[in-house]
Order: structure tokens, then C-alpha cells, then sequence
């Protein structure tokens, strides 16, 4: 399924013009960008995928257009979606860019599977 390009290209906008070195990857049917080999955010389909931590989750679940990202069928602590109406302004974007670069040192990475 395709995403929503154009919020891609809001937040490697965002990410490029504050100096940030990251990598996008297609996955979840959308694509991810990596900082420090750490998923960080990205887009399914049309909505944002916020990987806000544990200490910001429930916060962040209480800010307009945000819910619980039910990827598996139940909730994912420390990661949010947030739907069109959250991140209508290049402000409300930033927001939530900042946010994830702020828990990104944080987060621990997922570890690489060995090549066969």
C-alpha cells in the first residue's frame, strides 16, 4: 500500500534543515527514517508514526489527532500515530520531529540479523 508522500517529504525537509543525518527505509507498508540505526519516525499510509518512548507515551497519546499505534493488534508503548488533524502546520510536525529526536539517543537499536 502506499504512503503519504508528501508528509515524507515534510519531515526530510524538517530533518535536513536541522542538520540531522538519517536514512530512510521502506517498511510497514511505509517508510521509516533511521537515526543512529534507531527508527525514529515515519509514515504509514496516511498517518505519522511517532517512536516517542515509554516517559512521553501517554502524554503524547493526549494531543489532537494522536493514538495508540495498534500495528500487531495491540498497542506498542512508546509509539504513537497521529492523524492528519495533529500535524496540519509545519508547527505541529516539528513538534512531534523534535519529540522523537529527543528519545532517539535513548532508544535501544534492534539488532541486526546475521547473513546467511
Amino acid at each position: 500500500m502506499a504512503y503519504d508522500e508528501h508528509l515524507s517529504d515534510r519531515i526530510e525537509n524538517i530533518l535536513n534543515s536541522s542538520k540531522i543525518i538519517f536514512e530512510p527505509k521502506k517498511m510497514f507498508g511505509g517508510i521509516c527514517y533511521m537515526v543512529d540505526n534507531k527508527m525514529c519516525i515515519g509514515v504509514h499510509e496516511e498517518t505519522l508514526m511517532a517512536r516517542v518512548g515509554p516517559d512521553a507515551y501517554e502524554d503524547a497519546l493526549k494531543k489532537k489527532g494522536a493514538s495508540e499505534m495498534l500495528f500487531t493488534g495491540r498497542a506498542m508503548k512508546g509509539f504513537v500515530f497521529i492523524k492528519d488533524e495533529g500535524i496540519d502546520t509545519d508547527k505541529q510536525l516539528m513538534y512531534w520531529v523534535e519529540l522523537c529526536l529527543l528519545f532517539n539517543p535513548l532508544a535501544k537499536s534492534s539488532k541486526k540479523k546475521k547473513k546467511k
